[in-house]
């Protein structure tokens, strides 16, 4: 079926839907009491960089949850099923909880600009916002260098996931 799709696809100039925009408005609207983290304090974690031609979105949930979708197309999900991914995610909620006084409350979620990173962390009250240059990301003098540290492991464990898988970029 997949084959015949491709080839209408191409045949009438369709390209199928991009679900990132879908998958990115599921993540922020999530509530925590029905994905079973009501008690939780931080019980999400997702981090957006903007580039020239789009975003990426890395999402990290207690429960070990981690994907990463790009907005031109592609990513992996589920990659939280597989160990390392799994393990990484729960240790990036985790210590996210030490940060939440660096955030800001939120309620709008833009896409990030070209050049601009965003760390969202979720607890059960709100979802509270971090900007940074993404130039500073990898700046270990930085206060969320820790965590930024620990989502870009995340980030090498769902990409081997995905190679694995044969992600497309």
């Amino acid at each position: 079926m997949g084959r015949l799709t491709t080839f209408f696809s191409r045949l009438f100039g369709r390209r199928p839907a991009n679900p990132y925009h879908r998958l990115r408005s599921q993540l922020f609207a999530m509530k925590p009491e029905k994905a079973g983290f009501a008690s939780a304090g931080v019980w999400g974690v997702a981090v957006e960089t903007g580039y020239e031609k789009g975003s990426a979105t890395l999402a990290a949930l207690a429960d070990g949850t981690a994907s990463m979708y790009f907005s031109t197309g592609g990513g992996v999900i589920g990659a939280g099923l597989h160990e390392k991914p799994n393990a990484l995610a729960k240790e990036l909620v985790r210590r996210a909880a030490d940060f939440t006084k660096l955030c800001t409350r939120t309620e709008t979620f833009p896409l990030p600009r070209q050049g601009e990173t965003r760390l969202y962390l979720f607890t059960p009250a709100e979802k509270c916002v971090v900007s940074v240059p993404e130039a500073k990301v990898g700046n270990e003098s930085e206060p969320l260098f820790p965590l930024f540290a620990l989502a870009r492991e995340l980030i090498v464990q769902i990409q081997a996931v995905g190679q694995a898988k044969g992600m497309k970029r």
